[in-house]
C-alpha cells in the first residue's frame, strides 16, 4: 500500500479528531451518557489503588470508537469531492475500510490515556481530575495529558496503514493544542474539573 502524502494525511486526521471531538463532547453532556459512567477498571484496585479512577468511564468509549469512526468516512467522502490531487493522497481504501480504520483509532486513543491515568494513581498518588502537587510533575503530566490519546490513536493507525514520519510531526506538533482547546471547552460546559 503506497504512503499518503504527509500534509493532507495529518490534515485528515486532526480534522477527524476535531470532529470526533465535538461529537464526544455533545454526548458527555448529555443525560442519556450518564447511564454509561461506569469506571473501566471496575473499582478494582491494584497495590491498595485504583486502578485507572472514576473519570476512566466506558462512556468516552461509546463516543470515541464510533465517532472517529464516522469522521473517517465523512471525511474521506468530502475529500473525494475535491480536486484528484487532494483527495489522491490518502490510503486507497474502500469507504467501509476508512470507518473500520476511524473505529481503530478511536480505540487507540482512548486506550492511550489509560497508562498515564495509571501511572498518576499508582506512583504519583494524582486523584482523577486533579493535577500533580510534586513541582516536576506537574509541567511532565501537563505534556503527556495533552500527547498520551494522540500517541495511541497514531500507533494505532501505524500498525495497519502507512503513516509519513512528516505526518507524525505535524500531529503531535498541532494535536496538543486542539486538545488542550476541547479540555477547556469540556470545563466551560462543567464536563471536567479542572481546564487543563
Amino acid at each position: 500500500m503506497k504512503s499518503p502524502e504527509p500534509v493532507i494525511c495529518a490534515l485528515f486526521l486532526i480534522l477527524s479528531f476535531v470532529t470526533a471531538g465535538f461529537v464526544q463532547t455533545f454526548w458527555l453532556r448529555s443525560k442519556f451518557s450518564q447511564r454509561f459512567r461506569f469506571p473501566i477498571d471496575g473499582r478494582r484496585t491494584f497495590r491498595g489503588k485504583r486502578i485507572f479512577g472514576d473519570n476512566k468511564t466506558w462512556r468516552g468509549f461509546i463516543a470515541m470508537v464510533p465517532g472517529v469512526g464516522l469522521a473517517f468516512v465523512m471525511l474521506r467522502w468530502l475529500f473525494g469531492l475535491l480536486p484528484t490531487e487532494l483527495a489522491d493522497p490518502l490510503w486507497p481504501l474502500s469507504i467501509a475500510q476508512y470507518g473500520l480504520l476511524g473505529a481503530w483509532v478511536g480505540l487507540g486513543f482512548m486506550i492511550g490515556e489509560l497508562p498515564n491515568s495509571f501511572v498518576k494513581r499508582q506512583f504519583l498518588d494524582v486523584s482523577p481530575g486533579e493535577a500533580p502537587t510534586q513541582p516536576l510533575a506537574r509541567p511532565i503530566c501537563f505534556v503527556v495529558d495533552r500527547l498520551d490519546s494522540i500517541l495511541g490513536g497514531m500507533i494505532a493507525l501505524s500498525l495497519v496503514v502507512p503513516t509519513p514520519f512528516l505526518t507524525w510531526c505535524y500531529v503531535l506538533l498541532i494535536g496538543p493544542v486542539i486538545h488542550l482547546a476541547f479540555n477547556l471547552l469540556l470545563f466551560q460546559l462543567g464536563v471536567k474539573a479542572r481546564p487543563a
